[in-house]
């Protein structure tokens, strides 16, 4: 088992207490103002182990979690904040603080705004010397799966675990060279993706964090244009594709970012063709956090950031690294090329055998999504029936098709084995706010699609 160092981390990595550290409601937010407000936060909160941070401003959720860290409790993020989801986290940790937007009220919860609201203006700068690194080994996070093969699981990320995957991750992408260049997400920071790749990216990195979360691409390209100097664009597949189709004139950008599903490599080329920027993709799940990187137009090898080493047995493929706790089995069918890169083919979970016959359910998503009309479609395992029999079902969204018509599409270019039974035409897959697709939303949407 890896023993992480009891040294102390800093929270963050900007040059001076004057330099800038985000970019909010249209006005400057300087690394001075971001710790008088940690500090402030940190007065205000309550005593209690847990920190359930729900904030969907950027800067609030930094600052909910540099006070979380400062009064040791341990900030939860959660896959979603649905009513059944918060009852959960209520009876799994009693005594909960809920940490909010402005006026956002969670009913029967404690609930307390992150950031004052008289202004960030109002807050008495903390002491030069006042310190804000942490331990090593203090519990920084639980973060939560997202549920998309199942109940989202708890995992435990020390301070040192997030910090030093957050670095081995910027070395490998090269993010030193874009200085302090504005950093614009579409994911949620809850997300470990979101954590990782957007808030802890910018802390660690000394990056200007956007306060917003855009996700129409009007709402990402005025946000991009908030920042000065040189911008780094952290998104999904989901919605480069959408960008992409929307044809709208973003301001010009130097590093894209892109994770939560493989992306296929001619969409990673148009975007770069389009763009102007190079495109790199993120490998990681939330039990491991970031593992490795690929620039997705060049290559298909996976290489994993430095300290991460892959091996193989006949359970698959392990993880294990200088800020991994052990080794993790990972989820997915892997091809090593060596313990340091590989090729991946797909989620073990995606693996399917009908009738003696193998398939995978990205390798039938993407003939799916192929077919001219889809404008977006997913294969999945329906719950099995009392016969036992294996049979696939798909949801798709294609307005100006028939079922005979998509069907004899397929057939066109898939086994017949495979065709989806039953194949329900939905408004909209009900993706959440990474693109995924809980597979418990899937079910509930086959069993009556009204009710996404």
């Amino acid at each position: 088992m890896t023993i992480l160092s009891t040294s102390r981390l800093p929270l963050l990595r900007h040059g001076s207490p004057d330099a800038l550290f985000a970019w909010h409601d249209g006005r400057p937010v300087t690394v001075r103002a971001y710790l008088a407000a940690v500090h402030d936060l940190a007065r205000r909160l309550p005593d209690g182990a847990y920190l359930l941070n729900l904030c969907g401003d950027r800067l609030g959720f930094a600052v909910g979690l540099g006070a979380a860290l400062l009064r040791r409790q341990i900030s939860l993020h959660p896959p979603n904040d649905t009513p059944d989801t918060l009852r959960q986290l209520e009876e799994g940790y009693p005594g909960l603080i809920c940490l909010t937007d402005a006026g956002v009220r969670y009913p029967g919860m404690a609930c307390v705004d992150a950031l004052p609201r008289d202004g960030l203006d109002s807050l008495t700068a903390p002491p030069e010397d006042a310190d804000l690194a942490f331990p090593a080994d203090q519990v920084a996070a639980i973060a939560f799966t997202s549920g998309s093969t199942g109940r989202p699981m708890p995992q435990v990320k020390s301070w040192g675990t997030l910090v030093r995957s957050v670095h081995g991750a910027g070395t490998a992408l090269g993010i030193a060279r874009l200085g302090p260049a504005g950093l614009v997400g579409t994911v949620p920071h809850q997300h470990m993706y979101g954590l990782e790749s957007v808030i802890l990216l910018a802390l660690q990195h000394g990056l200007v964090l956007h306060g917003g979360r855009p996700l129409f691409p009007a709402d990402i390209a005025a946000s991009l244009d908030d920042l000065p100097g040189r911008r780094i664009l952290v998104t999904t597949p989901v919605h480069l594709q959408a960008l992409l189709a929307d044809g709208t004139a973003l301001p010009p950008l130097d590093f894209i970012l892109c994770a939560t599903a493989p992306l296929a490599p001619q969409l990673a080329i148009d975007a770069e063709a389009k763009l102007g920027a190079p495109l790199h993709e993120i490998y990681g799940c939330s039990e491991t956090g970031q593992l490795a990187v690929r620039r997705t137009s060049a290559t298909a090898e996976w290489l994993c950031i430095d300290g991460i080493r892959l091996r193989q047995d006949e359970q698959g493929t392990w993880a294990s690294g200088d800020f991994l706790d052990g080794e993790t089995l990972l989820a997915d069918v892997i091809e090593l090329k060596s313990d340091t890169r590989f090729v991946l083919h797909g989620r073990s979970a995606d693996q399917v055998n009908i009738a003696g016959k193998r398939s995978s359910l990205a390798f039938l998503n993407h003939h799916l999504n192929s077919v001219e009309g889809v404008k977006d479609g997913v294969f999945f395992m329906p719950r099995e029936g009392e016969s036992g029999t294996t049979r696939l079902a798909a949801l798709v969204v294609a307005p100006g098709l028939t079922a005979e018509t998509l069907l004899a599409h397929l057939r066109e270019r898939i086994d017949p084995i495979f065709l989806p039974r039953p194949l329900q035409f939905v408004d909209a897959l009900p993706r959440n706010p990474t693109g995924k697709l809980p597979r418990e939303a899937l079910l509930r949407m086959l069993d009556d699609p009204r009710r996404e």
